[in-house]
């Protein structure tokens, strides 16, 4: 991923407040059939490894698990993201010289991937993602509210994922090669928005 060090983030604690935030990722692999990817959601275990471990499941079905993996295996997870009109530079009103960008947190995860089909630990990571969820529900939901043979019939539907992190790629572009003014413009107008997330990069910028 491209980051100029004015958009670059680094820090190990922010990046992983970021994954956990995006809640839905997208796995990508490299494969002999090209490109392969799934949207999911994943859960972190920063416990594990230096940079953390990743888990969750795709389909059975779903030929991603199957195809040969060609080098490390890529997660990525987006932030709040916004369109930037040049109307809203007061360099605009000066020189004219602007033009539009976008707005937007993106962290990439890389690493070997594995998958898994062992009842127990599919049992495990689905109960960790489930109860990452549905933990601040006022009435949560567990996967063992469900009958144990529903469940198990569910569990041979679906094959587990486990991503060892290698290294971790962060990006937060919130206009911070603009001068303050400009910055300032950028903030009041996307805080104006009626779209949740123009408002929610508005914060960011601020």
């Amino acid at each position: 991923m491209y980051s100029p060090p004015a958009f670059r983030e680094d820090d190990p604690v922010e990046l992983r407040r970021l994954m956990r935030a995006a809640r839905l990722s997208t796995l990508a692999t490299a494969t002999p059939n090209g490109i392969m990817a799934t949207p999911l959601p994943l859960i972190l275990d920063e416990t594990e490894g230096e940079h953390g471990v990743l888990y969750g499941h795709l389909a059975k079905a779903n030929q991603q698990w199957s195809t040969p993996v060609i080098g490390e295996a890529m997660a990525i997870f987006n932030g709040p993201d916004a369109y930037v009109t040049p109307s809203w530079y007061e360099s605009k009103r000066e020189h004219g010289k602007v033009v539009p960008t976008w707005n937007y947190v993106a962290v990439h995860a890389y690493g070997a991937v594995e998958f898994f089909m062992d009842e127990a630990r599919l049992h495990d990571a689905v109960s960790r993602l489930t109860q990452l969820h549905e933990t601040p529900r006022a009435d949560p939901w567990g996967v063992d509210d469900a009958p144990e043979p529903f469940i198990a019939a569910q569990l041979r539907g679906i094959v587990g994922l486990r991503l060892k992190i290698s290294r971790i790629e962060g990006k937060v572009k919130m206009s911070q090669n603009r001068s303050e003014v400009d910055r300032q413009g950028v903030a009041n107008g996307l805080a104006a928005s009626p779209d949740a997330g123009d408002r929610a990069v508005a914060k960011l910028i601020r």
